[in-house]
């Protein structure tokens, strides 16, 4: 965090003790530390914050992406359908139209059930 030497620290310290004076720097000393455990704390709580986020934009990056994909895959399916029911309808009248014509052209086609059957003596 800092760039502190281990002279610097020392320097610091004997100004405190000279400043404060020997009876309330350890009480000093302790308030500074919880004062610096908080900071750190807080500042740990606010990076895990900012990586939360970033983690959720990425997964909400993703979940469009995957939803355009499964767009894009639905669309497929839908276009191959159509092209499935238009070829099954093509076939379909080819059958019909290929049974149109090789039918007989008989008026009596098919035989009625009803008409009396033909008697020859």
């Amino acid at each position: 965090m800092f760039d502190i030497a281990f002279s610097e620290l020392i320097v610091i310290a004997l100004v405190a003790l000279i400043v404060i004076g020997p009876e309330r720097l350890p009480k000093v000393a302790r308030t500074l530390g919880s004062v610096l455990g908080r900071m750190q704390r807080y500042v740990n709580t606010v990076k895990a914050d900012i990586d939360r986020e970033l983690q959720l934009q990425d997964l909400h990056k993703l979940q469009d992406e995957i939803q355009q994909s499964v767009r894009e895959v639905k669309s497929g399916v839908q276009e191959v359908q159509t092209d499935l029911h238009q070829a099954a309808r093509e076939a379909e009248n080819s059958i019909l139209g290929t049974a149109a014509i090789n039918a007989p052209q008989s008026p009596g086609y098919p035989p009625a059930l009803d008409a009396p059957p033909d008697s020859k003596p």
